[in-house]
Parts: C-alpha cells; sequence; structure tokens
C-alpha cells in the first residue's frame, strides 16, 4: 500500500495574513454603513424592513463581525440610497485614516441622474452629521424636475461656471457664475441649467440630505 504524501498545511490553513485583511475590511465596510445609516437617521429596524435583512444580520456587519455577502450588500445598500460602490471608495492608509475629515479628489463618491442630465458628487463625508457640500454639474437644460422642500434647515451655493435658474416658492432669479445664493430649505425650490453651457455649483445644505 502506497504511504500519502504528508499534507501541506497550507492547502487547509487560512493564510496568517488574508485573516486580518478580511476582518479589516468587514470592520471599515460596516463603520461606513453605520455613519450612512446616522445620516439617513434610520433605526436598524428600518433598515431591516428596507432590505429584508434580520436586525442581528444588520448589527454583526455594522459591528465588523461579519462581512455581508453580495446580496446582502446591495440590500442594505438600497435601503440607505447609497451605490455598492461608496463602500470601496476612500482608499487606503493614510488616506483612510483622514476620511472623517478630508475627502480627496478621487475619492468624491457620486450620483448620476441621467434622467434628468445632473451629476452630484458629495464633497463631505458622511461623519459630518450636520452640513453637507456637494458639487452640481448641470447638463445644458438639465431641471431638477418637481419643485421640493425640507422639513427645516437651510441651503446655500455658488455658480462655478455657466448660469443657474433658481426658483424659489413664487420667486425666480438667474444665477450667473461667481455669484451665490441662500435660502431656507423649507422654500419649494426648482433649479436648472440655463442658456447653451453647462452649469456647475457647489452646493451646501444643512442638516444633509443625500
Amino acid at each position: 500500500m502506497t504511504a500519502l504524501p504528508p499534507s501541506d498545511p497550507s492547502a487547509t490553513e487560512p493564510s496568517p495574513r488574508r485573516a486580518p485583511l478580511a476582518s479589516a475590511e468587514a470592520a471599515e465596510i460596516g463603520r461606513k454603513l453605520r455613519l450612512r445609516r446616522k445620516r439617513r437617521q434610520l433605526s436598524l429596524k428600518e433598515v431591516s424592513e428596507k432590505s429584508g435583512l434580520s436586525i442581528g444580520l444588520l448589527s454583526l456587519v455594522e459591528r465588523g463581525l461579519t462581512m455581508p455577502s453580495v446580496r446582502s450588500m446591495r440590500a442594505i445598500c438600497g435601503a440607505l440610497d447609497m451605490p455598492v460602490l461608496w463602500l470601496f471608495e476612500g482608499g487606503e492608509g493614510e488616506a483612510a485614516q483622514e476620511a472623517d475629515i478630508v475627502v480627496r479628489q478621487p475619492a468624491r463618491r457620486r450620483l448620476a441622474y441621467s434622467d434628468n442630465g445632473i451629476q452630484k458628487e458629495l464633497l463631505t463625508p458622511d461623519s459630518q452629521p450636520h452640513i453637507q457640500m456637494l458639487r452640481f454639474v448641470l447638463q445644458a437644460g438639465a431641471d431638477s424636475g418637481d419643485p421640493y422642500s425640507n422639513d427645516a434647515g437651510g441651503k446655500c451655493g455658488i455658480v462655478l461656471r455657466g448660469r443657474l435658474g433658481l426658483a424659489l416658492d413664487d420667486r425666480q432669479f438667474s444665477i450667473a457664475t461667481g455669484d451665490s445664493f441662500a435660502f431656507d430649505a423649507r422654500q419649494k425650490v426648482r433649479f436648472w441649467a440655463e442658456g447653451p453651457e453647462d452649469c456647475e455649483v457647489i452646493w451646501v445644505v444643512a442638516p444633509p440630505t443625500v
């Protein structure tokens, strides 16, 4: 009878370097999901109802004790109104350590609305719960759609390029490059790109809405 060769421990035992990396990734994903849930002012129960996942699983994920499956990740991100890609943006090393304060340009999170020609970039991290700054790029002719408002707070901004049309309740304004604006977030607002050029705007809102 032929003797079997000794087993190779590396074939059955996890690499000593892979487990810590996996744990660190799970912890970072959990941290981002928890910050996003707080930003959206949702309880675990509400996220559970929206995602169809148990509160217990959501708690484990947020604490970095388990790595969610791709299906669970999509369900959680859907409930939190965020692209799954956001969980893997932000860099490593020094960039990750400063991510609660600094948003480097390559790490900006983006939302593109192809139906109305507006792209949004988040310029502030979710760790700042009281204010949010965004960069809007409106294609020529793009429109925000039906007027909307918030329950409280304020909004302001500055036009960096092009011209912005701004309607507040029954008043209408044309905001040129270099002009700024501010208004009560409880007012009904609608905005659009005026003229043949794209319009670029820095938009600040408190409290955050995205």
